[in-house]
């Protein structure tokens, strides 16, 4: 099965089947980062064939959730879909439209996407009338952020930015995108150093803002220290930084030690400057706040406008 599985960095273990952190190091992870890296968000099945369905068998651990159904992507169409419950299960989905539209006519990679609410472990990937493999490897992109990274309030998914940004741009994305965490910690930093990696993305700095609030020189050294614990790992390894996109409750509120969240974002830009070793995409022009869905995050529509902006970007470098 590993063969078949893309957007997972990590051995996993018996309680987390596809974690997008280290389990072994775990212990030196903030409580809330571990507690969001056990959920596999953008974890993936990928495989090439001329089988027009397949079975996936299953097993499902966590009880509830917001994303609970299978998603077969081909040729940039969503394909088929298929809901998922907790227990052992089997769904099947259809490798083509039928309908005879673009690339639904099935060439091509076929991406599943996993009901990541869930948690599940799949068990087997079952070609039905036909054959499968493994799809040809991509260029890992490694993603680490926040909550819009993670893709907090994407209806789907397959629909975060990375994910729609790694189809479009044929990357194989680790989503490390930690919904109310992700600030730059050293941990964190030290375990994507370790990761073989072709592009990364850096792109956290809103939840710097309040959660545990910090000035704005010290979001500024520690982003250089972020970058430099990463480029000891990864020296010639393209790194993309975006700093944060509009947070209109943030933009010109203080926070307890008085920065506000344009503050932030141009200590991190100016990190970006100083250094010259990243390249930098500006977060503040990414979205029009009416793109975003609860006044933080982007909806649907928010997710597609970063992909679109950030992902030529990410190509761009390799």
């Amino acid at each position: 099965m590993d063969a078949f599985v893309r957007g997972c960095a990590w051995e996993g273990t018996a309680d987390v089947p596809y974690p997008r952190a280290d389990p072994s190091d775990a212990s030196r992870l903030p409580g809330d980062t571990w507690a969001m890296a056990q959920v596999p968000v953008g974890v993936r099945i990928e495989f090439v064939g001329d089988a027009p369905s397949v079975d996936i068998e299953y097993r499902a651990s966590s009880p509830a959730g917001t994303r609970v159904a299978f998603e077969l992507w081909r040729g940039g169409e969503l394909v088929s879909s298929a809901p998922a419950s907790a227990g052992a299960g089997v769904v099947r989905l259809a490798c083509a439209r039928g309908d005879g539209r673009g690339n639904g006519r099935g060439d091509g990679r076929c991406i599943v996407y996993l009901p990541e609410s869930l948690r599940p472990t799949v068990v087997g990937v079952t070609p039905v009338d036909g054959s499968i493999e493994p799809a040809p490897p991509q260029p890992r992109c490694l993603a680490y952020g926040d909550s819009i990274a993670e893709g907090w309030v994407a209806t789907a998914p397959s629909l975060p930015w990375p994910a729609v940004a790694g189809r479009a741009f044929e990357l194989d994305v680790v989503n490390c995108g930690y919904a109310g965490a992700a600030r730059g910690e050293m941990a964190s930093a030290e375990q994507l150093a370790r990761v073989p990696a072709d592009v990364i993305v850096v792109c956290h700095g809103t939840n710097c803002w309040t959660r545990i609030p910090p000035s704005a020189a010290m979001v500024a050294a520690g982003m250089d220290a972020f970058l430099t614990v990463l480029r000891q790992g990864h020296a010639t390894t393209p790194i993309v930084l975006v700093s944060p996109v509009v947070r209109p409750d943030a933009e010109a509120t203080e926070n307890r030690l008085g920065a506000t969240l344009a503050d932030l974002r141009a200590a991190i830009e100016e990190v970006a400057v100083d250094r010259g070793d990243v390249t930098l995409v500006p977060g503040l022009p990414l979205l029009d706040a009416s793109l975003l869905a609860d006044g933080i995050h982007p909806g649907d529509a928010g997710h597609a406008v970063m992909a679109a902006a950030i992902g030529p970007v990410v190509r761009g470098v390799l």
